[in-house]
Order: C-alpha cells, then structure tokens, then sequence
C-alpha cells in the first residue's frame, strides 16, 4: 500500500484547484490509503481515518479546507441534506468522496473521477478528468 499512498502524495499536488473528487473502487481497494497519502502530502501529519460511520472528516491545512467523504454506509442519498453537503460543495474547499455512487442524484458531476481496480499483482487506477478544472489540474501533474 506504500505506493498508493505515493500516488496520492502525487495527486495532492495542486489538489485545491479541484472542487469535487470521486474514488472508486471494491471494498479493500485503497481507496482510503489514496487519501491518506493525498493528506499526508498536504502536510498533515495526524492520523487518517476513514469517516465510514461519521460520513464526512473535516482537515484545516493551511489555507485549504480538505473534506473526506465516506458514503459506503450512507442508506439514503437525501441524508447528505441533513448533513449540509452543499455546504462543503460551496467552492471554498475540496472534496474527496468515496462511494460516490450512493449519493447519485445529490451530488454534481466531479472534476476528477477516480477508479482503482485490484488485479493480480497490485492495483490498476484509472483517472477521468470531467470539467475544465479537473482538466487543468491533470494537466499541472504531468
């Protein structure tokens, strides 16, 4: 797992440009080291944990405001009303979801979507870039 939270390191370069981040993938797919390598490169040096139950897990990093969502557990997508998601969408800070698929219908298209599929020797990711923002965000990584 220490490359996928290389990887994500990798990713938080310039990670503020990006409102919304979906990551995709199985269950024990790496999904939440992703994260944590993403945090771990924006200079927070807590521990990570997934929000499985809390839903969301705030981080204040300087001047960007990181948001973790976990909506495995997430029974209906209106519940995200109740827990003020447009709040965290407002454009002021980033957004970081997993299991996006349950929240369909409440949340906007990603700039970024990304898939992570487990294979015989480690992992594939996959990366889609679907806005203008996004685009330019991949473009900043290569």
């Amino acid at each position: 797992m220490a490359e996928m939270e290389a990887l994500g390191a990798k990713l938080a370069a310039r990670v503020g440009n990006v409102r919304l981040m979906n990551i995709r993938g199985p269950l024990g797919a790496g999904k939440t080291t992703l994260v944590r390598g993403m945090l771990h490169g924006l200079g927070h040096a807590g521990a990570v944990k997934s929000p499985t139950f809390t839903l969301v897990e705030p981080y204040a990093l300087g001047n960007l405001h990181f948001y973790h969502f976990d909506l495995y557990r997430l029974n209906d997508p209106g519940e995200l009303e109740f827990l003020g998601v447009r709040d965290y969408l407002d454009g002021k800070g980033v957004c970081v979801v997993e299991w996006a698929e349950r929240a369909q219908g409440v949340l906007p298209s990603p700039d970024v979507d990304i898939m992570i599929e487990p294979t015989e020797t480690g992992r594939m990711v996959r990366i889609t870039t679907l806005t203008p923002r996004g685009d330019v965000w991949l473009e900043t990584l290569a």
